[in-house]
């Protein structure tokens, strides 16, 4: 492998077209860079340079060498700055999770963007997954950072900032009795006896958990008549006429044909969180970059 001391030594000299010249750039003795040059042509068994009265002139080889040179030295010189760049946090890649619901909310989306534009240098990879595949890719190390919606501070090695918290709407058929009294909130009490469709609760129990604690709260205990694998497929359910839900109001966006969504009065403590989750240690730079960017939105969005 050629050194890249002799490379320099061969550019500068080509492009001086001078030994003198040459070594007063390069900071040194024209012995030792014509020492430099000899072992470079003595390495490729080749002529590089003829040697003139007044200066060298290269060789075809020596042309050859000149071009390709300029080019690795080029890219050498940027591997310093590429290296700093990604330890800053400036440039690299960012595999960023998220569930299905979260990605629903225009903060998410919001987070993504803010964070491309201060951050150009940084390639951003998705993954949209439930709660515990998220976690499960987290810990693997297969993505950096991801939006959830469960708590998911007792797993050990993960940390997890609260980013917002999200009113809930309950979702009903579009021709059930309580659709059609207009778009007035509904008292929470006005769900009882009502079948329940619910996010699976090993995948969120957070929502699960705080569904069915407002219920008892409004008086009544839910009847949970199915539980299905994704916040999406709950309503997917509704519109089939099997029961009505509770979802964070942001999946209102989805307009899914034959399901009506209706706000919900008198219900403390049920809200939909957004939380990101990364892992305690072995964060990188670019993370933590990503980290900072959802902060100043999140305190910004409280502030305002």
């Amino acid at each position: 492998m050629i050194a890249l001391r002799r490379l320099h030594a061969f550019v500068a000299v080509a492009e001086e077209g001078q030994m003198t010249r040459a070594a007063e750039r390069l900071g040194m003795a024209q012995p030792p860079l014509s020492r430099l040059v000899r072992g470079l042509e003595a390495e490729l068994g080749v002529t590089l340079v003829r040697r003139l009265p007044r200066g060298v002139a290269l060789t075809d080889a020596g042309q050859a060498l000149f071009e390709e040179a300029r080019t690795v030295l080029a890219r050498a010189g940027g591997i310093a700055d590429t290296v700093r760049r990604v330890a800053r946090g400036e440039q690299g890649r960012l595999a960023i999770g998220f569930t299905s619901s979260a990605a629903l909310h225009p903060f998410v989306p919001g987070a993504l963007l803010a964070f491309r534009a201060v951050q150009p240098g940084v390639r951003t990879e998705l993954e949209e997954a439930g709660t515990m595949e998220l976690i499960d890719a987290l810990q693997q190390g297969r993505l950096d950072a991801a939006f959830v919606r469960t708590p998911v501070e007792s797993i050990e090695g993960l940390v997890v900032d609260h980013v917002l918290d999200e009113p809930m709407v309950a979702a009903m058929p579009a021709g059930h009795a309580l659709a059609r009294n207009g778009p007035s909130p509904l008292p929470l009490p006005a769900l009882a006896g009502e079948k329940f469709i619910l996010y699976r609760r090993p995948a969120g129990p957070g929502l699960y958990d705080a569904i069915v604690a407002a219920c008892h709260g409004a008086g009544f205990s839910p009847t949970i008549e199915q539980e299905a694998p994704r916040l999406t497929s709950t309503l997917s359910l509704v519109a089939a006429g099997l029961g009505i839900t509770i979802v964070p109001a942001s999946m209102e966006q989805i307009a899914m044909p034959g399901v009506t969504f209706r706000a919900l009065l008198g219900c403390p403590g049920l809200f939909a969180p957004i939380n990101l989750a990364f892992r305690r240690s072995g964060s990188s730079p670019i993370a933590m970059r990503f980290r900072d960017t959802v902060r100043r939105l999140a305190n910004g969005r409280h502030g305002s």
